[in-house]
């Protein structure tokens, strides 16, 4: 893209609202729009202070558009650091298809997906790390992933690597004038002292790789996978859980062939509700295929809720069937299901029968209920809230890039360490701490490709 145009897009959501924002960025925004644009009050917008508001009209040649408020921020006082102009219009699709058009006949190119964010960048107004923030805050559905977006934005991990990057580049410095005088056996960089630096980076880095799991599942959703056998109360549950009959509910067997997914904020967090078949053996081609997507989702899913109905389903199953579906990364949740049609004794009885069986002490939480019951539904759902730690001030990674680089850096680190244990060379230092260097900037964008701005602007929607 020619990042020295002037770019125009709409950045408010396509369809019919009550305003609509177009923004224009670049050297020739402010010519642009006062080509098209007449004041209320007979005022030029290029004469206006930056942060300026004028009421006016809008014309197509010798035609009105519309009432506007046009909006100025001029360089380096905005956020692409360039001339910026916002339009603010009637929300009437017709007359938001041509304000754009009018503005690309003045001279304006229809933006790039990202591009005011790319200019943003390039323009030192944000690092790498914090714009991609920015497209993970438009995102955000929840509490939980909004606050994770509103830390990066404001340089929470930028800031930790930028430290311990900047700490590291001033070893890197001495590593490599010792390589000038490299005949003279002459040593510039404490290795003791690096050596402390080169444990508080594996750990601070370890820290991030750790938060990774927590972040991308707040990020995307935590998946969470409803099993067991085919009438043990499944459907009802997520129906109940969601509050709207979402899955077809029937006393036939089988009846869910396959995975239904919805969402369900707990807590500030987001959680993927997976409703899967019965699992069971069965010669229906059909549900065998349900069965072995029930299977595909337990894999990628951080908690399974095994539900069982006592009624057709002894202890000793349940336990058979708790230790086949164990996951070490998944937390499991047993819900006994169907209270309402079950004493007392009955449910102390399966209870007690499960405690005694566990002979390899596997770890999961038993929770009774009714679908049935709404006070059994709340306290279930309490049941997730406290899952993870996200509201803390450490910064956690929710990036899958981030976190590909942090792992290449880890690794260099690691042959630093090691090299200075080994007491090798300065010249074999001085490669591994140059391939950390890299892969910390790679993250804030110190260092940068034209593939990686590609891959990541190209995400982003048009207008931001």
């Amino acid at each position: 893209m020619n990042i020295n145009n002037t770019i125009v897009a709409l950045s408010t959501a396509p369809g019919a609202a009550a305003i609509a924002v177009v923004r224009l960025s670049g050297n020739d925004a402010i010519k642009i729009v006062e080509q098209g644009f007449r004041s209320k009050f007979d005022r030029k917008i290029s004469e206006q202070p930056t942060h300026s508001v004028l009421l006016g009209d809008f014309y197509q040649k010798d035609t009105l558009l519309d009432e506007v408020l046009v909006s100025i921020f001029k360089n380096p006082y905005s956020y692409t650091g360039e001339d910026v102009v916002e339009i603010s219009c009637h929300g009437s699709v017709y007359v938001q298809k041509q304000l754009m058009q009018a503005l690309q006949d003045l001279g304006a190119r229809l933006a790039e997906p990202g591009e005011f964010t790319l200019r943003a960048f390039l323009n030192n107004k944000m690092d790498l790390a914090q714009a991609e923030a920015v497209a993970d805050l438009i995102a955000s559905e929840s509490e939980a992933a909004h606050h994770i977006a509103v830390q990066h934005l404001r340089g929470g991990i930028s800031d930790n690597l930028g430290q311990l990057r900047a700490r590291l580049l001033e070893f890197a410095s001495l590593i490599e004038l010792e390589l000038d005088f490299s005949e003279e056996d002459v040593a510039f960089a404490d290795r003791k002292k690096l050596k402390q630096l080169v444990n508080d980076i594996r750990k601070t880095l370890k820290n991030l790789l750790d938060s990774f799991a927590s972040g991308n599942a707040i990020k995307n959703g935590i998946p969470v996978a409803l099993v067991g056998k085919p009438n043990a109360g499944k459907s009802s549950l997520l129906n109940a859980l969601l509050d709207e009959e979402k899955a077809l509910v029937s006393d036939i067997e089988g009846t869910t062939r396959d995975s239904i997914e919805d969402t369900l904020i707990i807590g500030g967090i987001q959680y993927r509700f997976i409703d899967t078949a019965g699992l069971r053996q069965t010669d229906d081609t059909i549900e065998a295929m349900g069965v072995k997507r029930t299977q595909e989702k337990m894999d990628t899913s951080s908690i399974l809720l095994y539900v069982v109905d006592p009624q057709t389903q002894t202890a000793a199953q349940t336990y058979t069937a708790l230790k086949d579906i164990y996951r070490k990364d998944s937390t499991v949740l047993l819900v006994i299901n169907k209270k309402d049609l079950l004493s007392d004794a009955v449910i102390k009885n399966y209870t007690q029968a499960l405690n005694e069986l566990e002979v390899e002490k596997l770890v999961f939480t038993t929770i009774v209920i009714s679908t049935q019951n709404k006070e059994d539904i709340e306290q279930l759902k309490r049941h997730f809230s406290g899952q993870l730690q996200w509201n803390t001030g450490s910064a956690l990674i929710s990036n899958q890039r981030h976190w590909a680089a942090l792992q290449t850096a880890m690794q260099s680190i690691s042959e630093v360490a090691q090299g200075i244990e080994e007491n090798r060379s300065s010249d074999l230092l001085a490669i591994d701490i140059r391939q950390t260097l890299y892969e910390l900037g790679t993250i804030t964008g110190e260092v940068t490709t034209d593939d990686i701005l590609g891959n990541i602007f190209a995400n982003f929607c048009i207008g931001k």
